[in-house]
């Protein structure tokens, strides 16, 4: 059984809080660079940064974070872009829930091998059943779940959603 949390038109007016947050956070940067997760992350990075194109005259750079999200140890973590195109620039790390804390906790930790402006998290949905200390900035719903529900996102063509399944 799912039960939707949220529909299309709450999830655009989140991305669109999120996106003046991140505005507001970077004021003064020339490039900002987004960089999702692929999966989910990728869909809510590429919402953010169409948004973040109409509000800011500062370019914004998508990065495609690619890792193993079930072994990232093992997997590794890997860039869509050079690591000159982020050196020394404001980083956002995107990702559509963060759950456990492992794959942001993990992309962050890539991140801090490279000397950054400031490095900031974004998530669609913060579960608070963290493992690891890692917490979101820039949030559009925090859920206090139970272990066995499940969140789900969907970005559709005008029809985006949240689901809380068990």
């Amino acid at each position: 059984m799912q039960n939707k949390i949220l529909s299309h038109v709450q999830i655009q007016h989140k991305i669109r809080r999120i996106a003046y947050q991140i505005y507001e956070t970077n004021v003064s940067e020339k490039k900002i660079i987004i960089a999702g997760i692929v999966g989910g992350g990728l869909n809510f990075a590429k919402k953010l940064q169409a948004v973040l194109k109409d509000i800011t005259t500062a370019e914004i750079v998508l990065c495609k974070v690619m890792m193993d999200k079930k072994n990232p140890i093992k997997s590794g973590v890997t860039m869509s872009i050079p690591e000159s195109e982020y050196k020394n620039k404001s980083v956002v790390l995107v990702d559509d829930v963060l759950n456990s804390g492992t794959t942001l906790i993990y992309g962050v930790h890539h991140f801090l091998k490279t000397p950054l402006k400031q490095l900031k998290t974004a998530v669609l949905v913060n579960r608070n059943h963290k493992k690891y200390p890692v917490k979101a900035d820039f949030k559009g719903i925090s859920l206090s779940t139970s272990l066995q529900e499940h969140v789900i996102v969907e970005f559709k063509a005008k029809n985006d959603a949240v689901y809380l399944g068990e």
